[in-house]
């Protein structure tokens, strides 16, 4: 897991994972076939657009931001169609992303220019990330994720200690817009298969 973009040597500078420098990391990811859990971080200090709105800076609404824009980054740079087997992790049922990639592929589509990406930005989407529900008990929002990216790639996770365990545990054990077998993916074998965790052992197997 890594908190946003790093800064390097400069305090209040940025730099982002799509940039040519970080591209041999990626390659050792893929290689070791592990998952990367792009994690939110608050934003630089410079940032004039929330101003005066201190409020805005972390979880209810600039974390999201931050990390949905640094996973389009991801996306557009061409690093999937390098490294096709990468796996990226988001949090919070994707940071808006699949309720926005309708219109990010929409525009691209009729405007953009020498884009590296070589496919569409919702498929990078739907192959190449998983989201956790953590801090995010939204009915709407998880239905319309797995409408956009199936419920094979979400997974249940709680964003304690900012959010109550047991408010999202209870959201998703009544939970009746999904299936009972969505509802075991979610809760436990999309994780399992995600980070290879395997089956328990049988009460009374010998090790």
């Amino acid at each position: 897991m890594v908190n946003g973009f790093s800064e390097i040597d400069v305090e209040e500078s940025s730099f982002y994972y799509d940039l040519p420098q970080y591209w041999p990391f990626w390659a050792t990811v893929e290689s070791l076939d592990v998952p990367f859990y792009l994690h939110p971080r608050r934003p630089l200090k410079n940032r004039k657009d929330l101003e005066g709105h201190p409020w805005f800076l972390a979880g209810a609404w600039a974390f999201g931001v931050e990390t949905a824009t640094h996973a389009l980054r991801l996306m557009g740079s061409g690093l999937f169609d390098q490294y096709p087997k990468l796996t990226i992790v988001l949090g919070h049922l994707g940071e808006t992303l699949p309720n926005a990639i309708w219109r990010i592929e929409n525009r691209l589509n009729e405007i953009s220019r020498g884009i590296p990406a070589k496919k569409r930005l919702g498929e990078y989407l739907r192959n190449n990330f998983y989201f956790t529900t953590s801090g995010n008990c939204c009915t709407k929002t998880l239905m319309n994720t797995i409408l956009t990216v199936g419920a094979d790639r979400v997974m249940f996770g709680t964003d304690s200690p900012f959010e109550k365990m047991g408010r999202a545990a209870d959201w998703l054990d009544t939970l009746d817009a999904i299936g009972e077998a969505d509802r075991v993916k979610i809760a436990r074998t999309n994780a399992e298969k995600l980070f290879k965790l395997g089956a328990p052992a049988k009460s009374g197997a010998s090790a």
